[in-house]
């Protein structure tokens, strides 16, 4: 699955400080054979990253787009706003498993605002920037990405359930 990865961090973005999140999420997709045909980070700034994501479903016709990092409750967390602009259907289900299983391991999940969502026929999902909440994230979603992406991709969805 051509997948993009975007890392969302002023700070990174400006060079002060390495993107930790960015290749572990790499390490994730192509390790269940995922193929990242880019990696991109910007600034924590909603004009900025809307159009990289649209630019990555339509012209580059990513499978999957995978954010990291802006989804908080500070005045710059503005990725799930910025996802919002770019998608045309929610994904609710993976939202709610999402943030379900990471208040497992922390009462500050409650507070993550990632949605998930479709443009055309591309998956888009908005992960925590810590490398920790990267990994239990893609561990959630990892049962059904391919599925999710077949059915993007598929012109008669019933095919794939007979």
């Amino acid at each position: 699955m051509k997948t993009a990865i975007v890392t969302v961090s002023d700070r990174s973005f400006r060079g002060e400080r390495p993107d930790l999140s960015g290749p572990v999420l790499q390490d994730l997709v192509e390790t269940e054979g995922g193929i990242v045909a880019h990696r991109i980070t910007v600034p924590d700034d909603a004009k900025v990253i809307a159009p990289v994501l649209l630019g990555l479903a339509e012209t580059e016709k990513c499978e999957l787009i995978i954010t990291t990092g802006g989804t908080g409750l500070s005045p710059r967390d503005v990725t799930p706003e910025a996802t919002q602009g770019v998608i045309e259907r929610r994904v609710p289900g993976m939202e709610e498993a999402i943030r379900q299983e990471s208040l497992k391991a922390t009462p500050l999940a409650m507070l993550s605002r990632g949605i998930a969502g479709v443009r055309g026929r591309t998956l888009i999902l908005n992960f925590p920037g810590s490398p920790k909440a990267v990994r239990e994230c893609f561990a959630v979603v990892k049962p059904v990405l391919s599925h999710a992406v077949i059915l993007l991709k598929n012109e008669n969805p019933y095919a794939v359930h007979a």
